[in-house]
C-alpha cells in the first residue's frame, strides 16, 4: 500500500477562474473551487474529525481521502440533498456527504473486517476496508446529481456530472418526473469523478471488499454485507441530526436487509395465515414450477405483519409493495417487465377463476422436504387483458378475509420519504424486527389482553356498562383495542416515541399523538379497518381517529377543537404537527418521559 502514496498523483481539478459575482446574471450560481467549499469552520472541523478517524498520516490521508473529498466537494457544489427532506438547503449535499463519512468511520471502528477471517487478515486488510467505507458512504447520494436534478448552464447547455466539475454559473431545479429509488443506480454512472485508477487497483486486490463495494456502487445495499450496513446506518444518522433526531440511536441500530424481512414475512405468512391449493377460496396456489399468490390479499397482509413487528417505512400502496418484491428479487417479473400477473386457475373438478398474482420460486420459501404438494389443476397465463396494477381484479373471490377487493389505502397513508428503503428513517432499523412466529402471536395476544383493559378505562365501556365485569375485546378495531396496540407498542419499542418521525412524543407533560399518522399506522396494521370504515363511507385512518375521540381521553382547547399544533424546531427549520394531547398519560405510560426538548405546543397549555 505504501506505494499508492509514493506514486505522483495529478492535482485536484479546479474551476477556472470565476467572473465576479456582479458580472453574473440573476438566478446563476458561480462554481467554486473545493478550497472555498470546504473553507467554512464547520467543514473544517468534519474534514480534522475525518483525518483523526483514520489514524494516517497527512500525506497518506491527503491521497487516500482528501483527494476524493474535494473532487466530491467540487461535483456537488451548492446543490441540496433534497429538494424538501434533509439537508435541503444550499450546500446541503455536501454537508451530508462529509457527515455520512464521519458517521460511517466512527461505526467501522466497531468492526472487524472482513468478519470470520483470521486476525492477522484483519489487519493487512485493516486499511482497504477503511476506505471503501469512506468511499461507499461519499457516493451514497451522489447519483441524484444525475437523475434528480436538471443544471442548466450559463452558455444554455445541459450539464450532466459525468461531464465532471461545473466550469460555468449554472441554474438548478428538481425534475417533476424523478424517481426516487434511481439514485442509487446512478452512482455507478459516477464514482470515476472521485476514483481514480490507481485507487480502484489497489481496492480490487481484496476480493472480500471488491464484491460488497461493486454492489454499493451499483445501488444493491441488501447485498452488500456489513459494508453496506455500514453506510445505511451513517447516512440515518446524518438525516437523524439534521432533521433533530437522535444520531446515536440511528448508528446503534441494526440494520437488517429489507429482502430477508419480506422473505420471512412471507415465510411466516404461508405458514400460519394463507390458504394453498384450495378449490375456490384461496390465497394462491402452487404449481410445479411456480407459486402464485394473489396479489391483494398478500400485500395487504405482509404489509400488516411487517408492521406489526415494528417495521417502518412499508409502502402504503399495493403497486409500491409489488415493485420492491420485484426490485429484490422474490417476485418474478412478466415478459413487460412487470410485477403482476394475470393468470385463470382451473381445478381438476372444472372450476376456474382470473386473479392478478404475485409470482415466486418455491425455493425461496421452502427448503427441501418442506415444499407442500401441488395444485391439482393448472394456473394458466392469460395473454389478453390489461393487468391491475393495484393487484385488485379478481382478488376479492380469492381472499378469505372479508374485504372487497376495490378497497384502496389513502394516498397520503405514508409520506413519500418513507418509502425509501436503501435508508430508512431513524427509527426504522432500532431492533431484532423479524421475530419467529410466536413472537408475532404473543404480541397479539398482549394486545388483546392490553384490550379488555383499556375498555375498561374508556368512559361508556362495556366494563362500566356491566358494573365492573370484564369486557371481552377481541382483535377487532376498535377505540380500545387502538389504545392497547398503542400502548403495547411503546412499551416494546415497536413505536418509539420523540424521534424524528416518531408518531408519539411528550410534550407539555401529556401525550402528544401526532395525526394522522398514527391512526394511519394502526389502520395499515389492522387490514379490516379498511372494510368497518368503508360502511362508515370515510377513510380508515379516520374511522380510527373517530373510535379514539369517542373515548374521551384527549383534552379539548378552551373553543372545544380536538386537535393542538406543535412546532418542531430542528438544528436548521422548523416545521409543524398536529395532533391530540391525551389528558392522562397513565393510559400510555406508567411514568411519563421527559418531554421532547424539539416540540412546542403553540396554543396556551394549562394542565388541569
Amino acid at each position: 500500500m505504501l506505494s499508492l502514496f509514493q506514486r505522483k498523483r495529478p492535482p485536484v481539478a479546479g474551476a477556472p477562474s470565476p467572473p465576479p459575482a456582479t458580472d453574473l446574471p440573476k438566478g446563476l450560481l458561480r462554481p467554486e473551487p473545493a478550497a472555498s467549499l470546504l473553507a467554512t469552520p464547520r467543514r473544517q472541523k468534519l474534514l480534522e474529525h475525518i483525518w483523526q478517524r483514520t489514524s494516517l498520516s497527512r500525506k497518506q490521508f491527503a491521497a487516500l481521502y482528501r483527494a476524493p473529498l474535494e473532487r466530491y466537494a467540487e461535483l456537488v457544489q451548492q446543490f441540496p440533498a433534497s429538494e424538501s427532506h434533509h439537508h435541503a438547503y444550499p450546500g446541503g449535499m455536501l454537508d451530508h456527504g462529509l457527515e455520512i463519512v464521519a458517521y460511517a468511520l466512527k461505526l467501522r471502528q466497531s468492526h472487524l473486517l472482513p468478519a470470520g477471517s483470521t486476525p492477522e487478515d484483519q489487519a493487512a486488510q485493516s486499511e482497504a476496508w477503511t476506505a471503501a467505507v469512506v468511499y461507499a458512504a461519499l457516493l451514497h447520494d451522489v447519483g441524484k446529481l444525475a437523475v434528480d436534478l436538471h443544471v442548466e448552464l450559463a452558455d444554455g447547455s445541459t450539464w450532466h456530472p459525468w461531464h465532471g466539475p461545473l466550469h460555468q454559473p449554472y441554474r438548478f431545479r428538481y425534475r417533476d418526473d424523478r424517481e426516487y429509488r434511481l439514485h442509487s443506480a446512478a452512482t455507478g454512472l459516477l464514482y470515476r469523478q472521485l476514483l481514480d485508477a490507481q485507487l480502484l487497483d489497489w481496492l480490487s486486490g481484496y476480493p472480500a471488499l471488491w464484491g460488497p463495494l461493486l454492489y454499493v456502487l451499483a445501488g444493491q445495499y441488501e447485498n452488500a454485507g456489513m459494508l453496506g450496513e455500514l453506510v445505511v446506518q451513517a447516512d440515518r444518522a446524518s438525516v437523524a441530526q439534521e432533521l433533530g433526531g437522535d444520531p446515536a440511536r440511528a448508528m446503534a441500530a441494526p440494520r437488517h436487509a429489507l429482502q430477508r424481512k419480506l422473505l420471512e414475512g412471507l415465510r411466516y405468512l404461508l405458514k400460519e395465515e394463507l390458504k394453498l391449493n384450495q378449490p375456490e377460496a384461496s390465497d394462491g396456489w402452487l404449481t410445479q414450477d411456480a407459486l402464485w399468490l394473489v396479489s391483494k390479499t398478500v400485500s395487504d397482509k405482509l404489509r400488516a405483519h411487517l408492521l406489526s413487528q415494528g417495521i417502518d417505512g412499508i409502502p402504503a400502496s399495493n403497486s409500491a409493495v409489488f415493485n420492491v418484491l420485484q426490485d429484490h428479487g422474490i417476485a418474478q417479473g412478466t415478459a413487460d417487465g412487470k410485477a403482476i400477473w394475470k393468470a385463470t386457475v382451473v381445478s381438476a373438478s372444472g372450476w376456474s377463476h382470473s386473479f392478478t398474482f404475485l409470482k415466486l420460486a418455491p425455493a425461496l420459501i421452502w427448503g427441501s422436504g418442506e415444499r407442500p404438494a401441488p395444485f391439482n389443476g393448472s394456473v394458466r397465463v392469460d395473454s389478453e387483458g390489461q393487468v391491475d396494477t393495484q393487484g385488485t381484479s379478481g382478488d376479492a373471490a380469492a381472499s378469505t378475509m372479508e374485504m372487497p377487493a376495490d378497497i384502496q389505502r389513502s394516498a397520503s397513508a405514508i409520506p413519500a420519504e418513507a418509502t425509501r428503503m436503501t435508508a430508512a428513517d431513524g427509527v426504522g432499523a432500532l431492533f431484532e424486527l423479524l421475530g419467529g412466529s410466536h413472537a408475532y402471536q404473543s404480541s397479539s395476544e398482549v394486545v388483546k389482553q392490553s384490550s379488555v383493559q383499556a375498555a375498561g378505562d374508556a368512559e361508556g365501556s362495556p366494563v362500566a356498562a356491566t358494573g365492573g365485569e370484564p369486557a371481552v375485546i377481541d382483535d377487532q378495531p376498535s377505540g380500545p383495542h387502538f389504545m392497547a396496540w398503542l400502548k403495547h407498542g411503546i412499551q416494546t419499542r415497536r413505536l418509539i416515541i420523540n424521534d424524528a418521525k416518531a408518531l408519539v412524543h411528550t410534550v407539555a407533560n401529556s401525550v402528544y399523538l401526532v395525526s394522522p399518522g398514527v391512526f394511519q399506522r394502526y389502520a395499515q396494521e389492522h387490514p379490516k379497518t379498511a372494510f368497518l370504515s368503508k360502511q362508515d363511507k370515510m377513510a380508515d385512518w379516520q374511522w380510527v381517529q373517530k373510535r379514539f375521540e369517542k373515548l374521551q381521553l384527549h383534552r379539548k382547547q378552551d373553543d372545544g377543537l380536538n386537535i393542538w399544533t406543535c412546532e418542531v424546531a430542528g438544528p436548521r427549520k422548523s416545521r409543524r404537527l398536529h395532533g391530540y394531547l391525551v389528558e392522562d398519560s397513565r393510559h400510555l405510560f406508567d411514568n411519563l418521559p421527559p418531554n421532547n426538548p424539539y416540540l412546542s405546543v403553540l396554543q396556551s397549555v394549562t394542565r388541569r
